[in-house]
């Protein structure tokens, strides 16, 4: 039975999608907008506005880069006014002392920090971009010297995973209250390079029991958080934690979506920020309605006891992996689809492919 949601507790502002790194596992789209086409200023705080009035809790500046967006710091200001939490989701290269002093006057409450990976020149090639790993090492030292929380952000995948303590040592030297260990999700930019990403079951288990080491090691000095791949996992995720459930994401054009991919499904009609208002979009519209609460369900999940915990899974990946949205997530053992996993990880080739890196100029031309 499908029930009232509750208000979304968080907002994913994705501002805009340019950015000077090239990552091979962007959680962007594979087509891109342009910035002509990114929602104005004005137009950011209404949607905060109405964000507020209903109850949302957070709101998370994203990209792209959204430092690449002129006028963030008015943004951070206009959602610390009306009492959101505020954090910036950043790869860092553009955050200096003269960029980051407006957005900490204007009220920014915490910084997230991505790495491409410990080593520089491993670094730099996953990213695209040269000297990005001195800029980023700069920005997390500015961060914490001005006295905001710091979490680290490492994309695990089969070229970087053997450096995962390396990364561990690194939160701790730049004085991080949080690092995130997030395995590649295989959608998008992630799924085009899957066979150069996908680690060996040996690899993940190496990853586990170094965090599980750093986990002793930092106690309550440092919070580790682990994402395992949903590859090797028995039972789905509640991706996003469930369809229209917790979060709401604006693309930088304004539609309105309930996860940073869901584009990628074909037949869907996204609202847009443009024509409705949040409430109107969370609550009444076809697309959060489509697949939110257990009415929707195939078999095995609608007679299934973790219905209501995992929602189904990944509506993108059961579209990767078996050509329809709507069927079980294929990570789940009990899927029909199961086996389109099994046989991933059964042709993932012993040399990793060349990397196809996330390029700017795939961009949107309809729409």
């Amino acid at each position: 039975m499908t029930a009232t949601p509750p208000p979304p507790m968080s907002l994913l502002a994705e501002l805009t999608h340019r950015c000077p790194l090239q990552c091979p596992y962007c959680a962007n789209p594979v087509e891109l907008e342009t910035r002509a086409r990114e929602l104005d200023i004005a137009t950011w705080i209404r949607v905060f506005e109405e964000a507020a009035a209903m109850g949302v809790l957070q709101v998370h500046f994203s990209g792209g880069e959204p430092m690449a967006f002129q006028g963030l710091p008015e943004l951070v200001q206009a959602a610390s006014r009306l009492g959101l939490y505020t954090n910036l989701i950043t790869s860092g290269v553009l955050l200096t002392a003269e960029t980051l002093k407006p957005l900490y006057d204007a009220g920014l409450d915490h910084v997230q920090l991505s790495f491409q990976d410990a080593d520089p020149n491993e670094a730099e090639r996953i990213g695209g971009m040269a000297g990005a790993q001195a800029k980023k090492l700069e920005a997390a030292r500015l961060v914490t010297e001005a006295g905001l929380p710091l979490t680290l952000n490492f994309v695990i995948h089969r070229q970087n995973i053997s450096n995962v303590p390396a990364m561990l040592n690194m939160a701790e030297q730049l004085k991080a209250r949080r690092v995130e260990i997030a395995h590649t999700q295989y959608y998008g930019w992630g799924l085009k390079n899957r066979d150069a990403l996908l680690p060996s079951r040996a690899q993940l288990e190496e990853t586990e029991e170094a965090v599980a080491q750093a986990r002793l090691r930092f106690g309550s000095r440092i919070t580790v958080d682990f994402v395992t791949p949903d590859y090797y996992a028995d039972q789905p995720k509640p991706c996003m934690g469930g369809w229209g459930q917790k979060f709401i994401n604006i693309s930088p054009a304004g539609a309105v979506l309930p996860c940073h991919a869901a584009e990628s499904i074909p037949g869907l009609t996204f609202p847009s920020v443009k024509d409705s208002s949040l409430e109107e979009i969370w609550y009444r519209s076809p697309l959060f309605t489509l697949y939110r609460g257990t009415d929707w369900m195939p078999a095995p999940c609608r007679s299934c006891s973790q219905k209501e915990i995992d929602w189904g899974g990944c509506r993108c990946q059961a579209l990767a992996l078996t050509g329809n949205a709507g069927n079980t997530d294929p990570v789940c053992k009990q899927a029909p689809g199961h086996s389109a996993i099994q046989q991933a990880i059964a042709d993932r080739p012993e040399t990793p492919p060349p990397l196809i890196y996330r390029r700017y100029g795939n961009i949107k031309t309809t729409g």
